[in-house]
């Protein structure tokens, strides 16, 4: 583009900021101005500064000469409720040692619900008071105070005081204490933290030779103001004639229109549910909230199993258990724990709960609506499949989320067999996940023998488990009253996802950026 198309292209503020550069050129060739002072001197706002800077240096008629990064500290939300209620490590510190002064002796748990805490805040305090050597735990649970200062609490009281209601860079904090506002400082995984820490950029520009030139020119000129539409007041008085009017560029490009679209991890989910039906699998639907009998102990997983511990499992508060369990599946079950029954095996060995088997919980695999399928007279032969959302408690990461999709599936009928199984899976793993690479490694599950598990290779993170995979054993199919052999697979469609959308990390299922969800496409 010439020069004199190029000053035609100018924006009002590209004018006024080039102004503003080419004076504080001139009285200091060597300098630069920052945003906020170009917003000054050009009588702008600093929003309006930034926006004509980034078209001038898309013109290349300016240039960042330099930028510093300043971390800045600053209290967030909980900050806040800290300092009015002090964080958990001086309440936790404060309620051993008033406990001390009147004899009495606390556990954690009477810590927690007389100070209100989370769990996560309440053994984080701990922990760090511990280390400190403030408190100790001593015989039946109970923690007592040992006499010694906590640099932890002391600290926190000093940042919330001095960070409160204002921002300060991160350096200005006295060296003692700004390792403690880094420690507490919100981090990817962990928002529930009294501190934030944040980047302040700082730029500096200069004009370019070619901005300089084009800056000489327009104090040549002394261009008039522009009017950018022409008015019915314009047209009455005449003054038109000798305004000056903003000329269009054709040549731009214009304004992106972001038309509607799938997100695309449920276009994702509805293909998957596609080629299921295409293969002749029928859909099998069941209840977010399930019983631990359809969910475990129909799936021969003894009461006593660490999956049923409440670190795996969400209970439900309110009911806590259904009215019944379908008869004659309960007794059956009951039985085939206990001793095997008719199924050839010996069983758990143990008196079953029945009253156990009521309590609520969310679905925490996809193999609870399998079984009830198989309790409701399925078609022999027949395939089955379920697109199921199941929740466990685990630590979010680029891989593992606490709630998630499985597909689930059963195929049934008397010429099934483990080979047919590692067919599908195969199957799965390049047309669903659209895999290059799978594996097949041996599992165990209370519930299936002979057990694997399917992995597959993302290009990124390596091999990931997509999920299990069996033939169920006599004593789940049995009491169900199916006597003919039955595979069965649950899968994690999340991270098939992954592999097939081409993201690194399972959150980003979920994200709110609408740039990344507009922009993401899969492989399928």
């Amino acid at each position: 583009m010439d020069t004199s198309s190029l000053i035609d292209s100018l924006h009002p503020l590209e004018i006024k900021v080039l102004t503003a550069l080419r004076e504080h050129h001139a009285a200091a060739p060597s300098g630069a101005l920052r945003e906020d002072e170009i917003a000054q001197s050009a009588l702008l706002e600093t929003a309006q500064v930034s926006m004509a800077m980034g078209w001038l240096l898309a013109k290349t008629l300016a240039r960042v000469q330099q930028e510093t990064v300043t971390p800045i500290a600053s209290l967030t939300k909980i900050g806040e409720r800290y300092f009015e209620k002090y964080s958990p490590v001086e309440r936790i510190l404060s309620a051993v040692r008033a406990a001390a002064q009147t004899g009495k002796r606390l556990t954690i748990q009477d810590i927690q619900a007389h100070e209100g805490l989370e769990a996560t805040e309440t053994s984080r305090a701990v922990g760090a008071l511990k280390k400190e050597g403030a408190i100790r735990i001593v015989a039946g649970g109970c923690v007592e105070a040992t006499g010694a200062p906590s640099h932890t609490a002391e600290s926190l009281r000093a940042l919330l005081k001095q960070l409160r209601g204002t921002r300060r860079e991160l350096k200005a904090i006295p060296e003692p204490l700004r390792p403690v506002v880094e420690q507490y400082a919100v981090k990817r995984g962990n928002t529930n933290e009294p501190f934030r820490i944040d980047d302040h950029v700082d730029r500096w520009y200069a004009l370019t030779p070619e901005g300089k030139s084009v800056a000489d020119l327009l104090a040549q000129q002394r261009p008039s103001d522009e009017v950018s539409q022409l008015t019915p007041e314009l047209l009455k008085d005449g003054s038109w004639r000798s305004k000056r009017f903003r000329k269009y560029t054709i040549s731009l490009r214009p304004p992106r229109l972001a038309a509607g679209k799938r997100h695309p991890y449920r276009e994702f989910l509805d293909l998957v549910k596609q080629k299921l039906v295409g293969m002749g699998f029928q859909e099998m639907r069941g209840s977010l909230v399930e019983t631990e009998f359809w969910n475990m102990d129909a799936l021969y997983m003894p009461q006593f199993h660490p999956a049923r511990a409440i670190h795996d499992v969400y209970y439900v508060k309110e009911p806590t258990h259904a009215r019944a369990i379908a008869e004659p599946f309960l007794s059956r079950v009951a039985d085939v724990h206990k001793d095997g029954s008719k199924t050839g095996s010996a069983g758990w060995g143990y008196n079953y709960d029945r009253g156990r088997a009521r309590r609520l919980i969310l679905r925490s695999q996809g193999t609870a609506v399998s079984a009830r399928r198989l309790a409701s007279a399925p078609q022999v032969p027949g395939k089955y499949f379920s697109i199921a959302r199941c929740f466990r408690y685990d630590a979010v990461d680029a891989t593992h989320a606490c709630d998630f999709f499985q597909v689930e599936g059963i195929v049934l009928g008397p010429d099934i067999n483990f080979r047919t199984l590692l067919g599908l899976l195969n199957l799965f793993a390049q047309e669903m996940a659209q895999a290059k690479e799978s594996r097949f490694l041996p599992a165990y599950f209370p519930f299936t023998e002979p057990s694997v598990e399917l992995h597959v290779r993302h290009p990124r993170l390596g091999w990931m488990e997509l999920g299990g995979a069996g033939l169920f054993r006599p004593e789940v199919t049995l009491p169900l009253g199916i006597d003919v052999p039955v595979i069965a697979w649950g899968l994690g469609l999340d991270r098939m996802a992954m592999v097939a959308l081409g993201i690194h990390d399972i959150r980003d299922l979920f994200s709110t950026d609408l740039e990344l969800i507009r922009t993401t496409r899969g492989h399928f």
